[in-house]
């Protein structure tokens, strides 16, 4: 391995390392509490060596959200994946799709805020949007897009389930809606919204 890679390979390590610690603190205490100074405390690095990586805290919370949606992706696709052989098809999918994605957000409040929530200076929805929300995106287009019903634009259908998600892990973390008929919600939202 040339001097140059192990650059390379350390620099990537270090970064992966203050993002890491950056959703550890954010999840334990809040994003508040997320500085650059706590942040090179934690991981006994200087202050410049954390700008060397991130220009501020808006970009590592925009690194956390990225790591965020790879996670979240990954977690909706598995769980889709394993609703697959029921007898019950679309609908068992678009079911454990909900509730993967409501599993995720109540799980990983922090990453879910960097995601949706915080500034963290990534574009959505357009040419610019980074390949990791357009992953996440297009996972749940994979199986929300078969139940859109005719003449619907899948890519729409999904944005508006999606929202319809977003509203519930939200309201439901504010305490704004009680957390034992969270089911409930989901077979309500699947049932109506989802063609079958």
């Amino acid at each position: 391995m040339s001097v140059q890679e192990r650059k390379e390979r350390e620099r990537a390590s270090r970064e992966r390392l203050i993002v890491a610690t950056a959703r550890e603190l954010a999840e334990q205490q809040g994003w508040d509490a997320v500085t650059t100074r706590r942040l090179a405390e934690r991981i006994d690095y200087s202050q410049p060596v954390l700008y060397s990586h991130f220009r501020g805290k808006r970009e590592i919370i925009g690194a956390v959200a990225l790591t965020g949606a790879t996670e979240m992706a990954a977690a909706l696709r598995a769980a889709t994946s394993a609703a697959t052989s029921a007898a019950d098809g679309a609908g068992a999918r678009v079911t454990a799709l909900a509730r993967a994605y409501l599993e995720f957000a109540e799980r990983n409040p922090a990453v879910y805020d960097a995601m949706f929530q915080l500034d963290g200076g990534l574009a959505f929805a357009n040419e610019d949007t980074p390949e990791p929300l357009k992953d996440a995106f297009a996972a749940l287009l994979e199986t929300l897009g078969e139940v859109a019903g005719d003449g619907v634009h899948p890519a729409l259908f999904t944005e508006v389930f999606w929202a319809a998600l977003h509203g519930l892990a939200t309201l439901t973390r504010a305490g704004r809606l009680p957390p034992q008929d969270t089911e409930r919600r989901v077979e309500l939202l699947v049932d109506r919204l989802a063609v079958i």
